[in-house]
């Protein structure tokens, strides 16, 4: 008992945090984040990777477990 009033408190903070939607300034966010000179994606070249190479030498390996297997954890 006396979980009433916390439940209430919490569906209403909830429901303060799902419908309230302040006034974002975007163009302060934008100039936090570093303006519009940021590259995309696609044009990031990245160094080569130590563990391409055990990435496809295990491919063939699942993460998840047999079925009927246990784990040893």
């Amino acid at each position: 008992m006396g979980r009433g009033r916390a439940k209430a408190k919490q569906t209403k903070v909830a429901r303060e945090l799902k419908y309230f939607s302040p006034d974002t300034d975007l163009t302060a966010l934008q100039r936090e984040l570093g303006g519009s000179s940021a590259a995309p994606a696609d044009d990031v070249e990245f160094e080569d990777d130590p563990y391409a190479d055990l990435a496809s030498k295990y491919a063939d390996y699942d993460d998840e477990p047999e079925p009927g297997r246990r784990s040893a954890g």
